[in-house]
């Protein structure tokens, strides 16, 4: 059979945890609007009547401000000579920059094939796409150049031929059931922080984290999932938003969040979540840690 690991590299927003999504088929990484969502790399099994693919979604690449970025800049570097095969993502909504060129020369000497992925096409005219397609070639080498939708599925099963043409043969590396390497506590906290992103705006997604403080699974099919999390900010003036007026925000924030996590965990879930500001936690050894920015 075939098998072997892929990485899903590139700047921020290009749209990888939506293509991880699409292709292990369900939802491991969360989602947002706002760059720099995804913090850690995030494994996911695709298994084929042939064939076991290992997906790696990683953070974006980016000029790191804070210890926190540096930690998930290296994340995704590392995976460039960890795999088999290198998709390099890019949204075609933006024209190539002078961070997409930081990026192509990351990938240049990668012994894996790189492909290029174009993400985002359904929200451009096709016209724009073959010299978009040329401006690229001339600024890399690819094994493959591959036009996807992320977001609607659009050519992502050419995308998917593709990898597994060139995956190398071999054993299984996870049994047939195995989805991903990641706890539960993790997506719990990225369920919250996904609901906070969604729902908080300006400087409050880039500066705040969330930390499960507790996690306790239900004793009896009956039970409660019970879960105690830590919103982290690091500026008072920060807190307040968060809350909202009378805790409207961070009330509107968990029923959200407690929402998806009873249909992600398939159990009843209390949550509780509290506020606590800490200055430069980005900076923080111990906080980095418990986010799982290892």
């Amino acid at each position: 059979m075939k098998t072997g690991f892929v990485s899903f590299i590139g700047r921020p927003n290009a749209g990888k945890s939506t293509l991880l999504n699409r292709l292990v088929g369900t939802k491991l990484a969360i989602v947002s609007d706002k760059p720099q969502t995804t913090r850690t790399r995030i494994l996911g099994v695709r298994n084929y009547p042939d064939a076991q693919v290992v997906f790696l979604d990683t953070p974006g690449i980016h000029r790191p401000l804070h210890r926190m970025n540096v930690r998930m800049v290296d994340a995704a570097v590392d995976t460039i000579r960890e795999v088999d095969v290198l998709c390099l993502v890019v949204d075609v909504t933006e024209p190539p920059g002078k961070g997409d060129r930081f990026v192509l020369d990351l990938v240049k000497d990668a012994k894996a094939p790189v492909f290029l992925v174009l993400n985002k096409i359904d929200v451009i005219k096709k016209t724009r796409l073959l010299p978009l397609m040329q401006t690229y070639s001339e600024m890399g080498t690819f094994a493959e150049i591959v036009p996807v939708s992320a977001a609607t599925g659009d050519n992502v099963d050419r995308l998917e031929r593709a990898i597994l043409d060139r995956l190398p043969e071999g054993e299984a590396l996870y049994p047939q059931d195995y989805l991903t390497d990641q706890p539960e506590r993790f997506f719990a906290g990225e369920i919250v922080r996904e609901k906070l992103l969604q729902f908080t705006h300006a400087e409050i997604p880039f500066s705040s984290a969330v930390v499960v403080d507790r996690f306790e699974e239900p004793e009896h099919p009956k039970a409660l999932m019970k879960l105690h999390c830590t919103i982290v900010v690091d500026r008072e003036s920060h807190k307040p938003i968060v809350l909202g007026r009378g805790g409207e925000m961070i009330k509107r924030i968990g029923t959200a969040a407690r929402e998806d996590l009873e249909r992600f965990f398939d159990t009843k879930v209390f949550l509780d979540l509290h506020v606590r500001v800490k200055a430069e936690w980005r900076e923080d050894e111990h906080v980095l840690n418990d986010i799982g920015l290892k």
